[in-house]
């Protein structure tokens, strides 16, 4: 949805209104490219939501009927990440990591507090320090918050499966600093999972033995990488099913990061490194 500066200047006209709250006609030119900023944002919106339907079918619509969906669709989606964001806090488990534990506990709830879905919808307002398994990189304002929301969402349901203290002496053989570590502790266990999914090995056996690598090192050298993908994809989506109630979302969101992961076990065993990684 492409619109011509002549029909977005006065959506920010009437925004100004509002920001100067009737009282002068006149803002900086910062603040009228922050506001330029928030109708664009808020017209992206559409197509964010997946409303591609919408926009072929009024091709019509005016920029400032755009707007005005745009932004109720931005002040949803802020309540509805609000909403998420509750529903795990109850069971939410940082396993000693202090990254996680201040991201989630301490960042988000201020961004909440600061969030500006008006004026300024565009701006993420915080840093969230702690990285997930999806690159949400090109995202900002609320969008880049549902989905690291969501994303969290995901890797404490997969974590779940685990107990606590299995995941944080994971965490702790991963690195000696693991509290302090800005890793994903999902990806970490999960490359545990895998090792022991190369190793054949039950996932109630806590560590791996020198045959264990062994064996692992084996496979990467006698078996093609796109053969150890399937293999992993297969028992990863087997995982996912008897652990994690055959979730979706989820299996989609671990297999993203399977080949990723074999390119470094891969290296790591061409350097000899192997017990380094798991």
């Amino acid at each position: 949805m492409k619109y011509e500066m002549e029909e977005l200047v006065p959506i920010v006209g009437k925004l100004a209104e509002k920001y100067t709250a009737h009282e002068s006609s006149s803002i900086t030119y910062e603040k009228a490219e922050q506001l330029m900023g928030a109708v664009l944002y808020c017209i992206h919106e559409i197509e964010e939501m997946g409303c591609h339907s919408l926009t072929l079918l009024n091709k019509e619509m005016s920029a400032q009927k755009a707007y005005e969906i745009g932004a109720t669709y931005v002040e949803e989606k802020a309540k509805k990440a609000l909403h998420f964001y509750h529903k795990i806090l109850p069971k939410f488990d940082h396993y000693e990591n202090q990254c996680l534990y201040d991201t989630f506990i301490k960042v988000l709830p201020e961004f909440f507090r600061r969030y500006d879905v008006r004026f300024e919808p565009q701006n993420t307002v915080v840093i969230l320090d702690y990285p997930v398994l999806k690159d949400i990189s090109a995202y900002t304002g609320i969008d880049k918050i549902y989905e690291f929301i969501a994303c969290i969402r995901l890797e404490q349901k997969f974590l779940h499966v685990f107990p606590a203290n299995y995941i944080i002496n994971i965490l702790s053989k991963y690195n000696k600093y693991g509290k302090e570590s800005i890793d994903n502790i999902s990806e970490v266990v999960f490359i545990n999972v895998i090792g022991h999914i190369l190793a054949e090995k039950s996932l109630t056996k806590f560590d791996l033995e020198k045959a264990d690598y062994s064996y692992i090192q084996e496979v990467f050298m006698q078996t093609d990488l796109n053969a150890i993908n399937k293999r992993l994809e297969n028992a990863v989506e087997t995982f996912v099913k008897n652990y994690c109630e055959n979730d979706g979302e989820l299996l989609s969101y671990l297999s993203d990061t399977i080949s990723g992961i074999l390119i470094r076990l891969k290296n790591a065993v061409d350097n000899k490194a192997i017990e380094s990684m798991i």
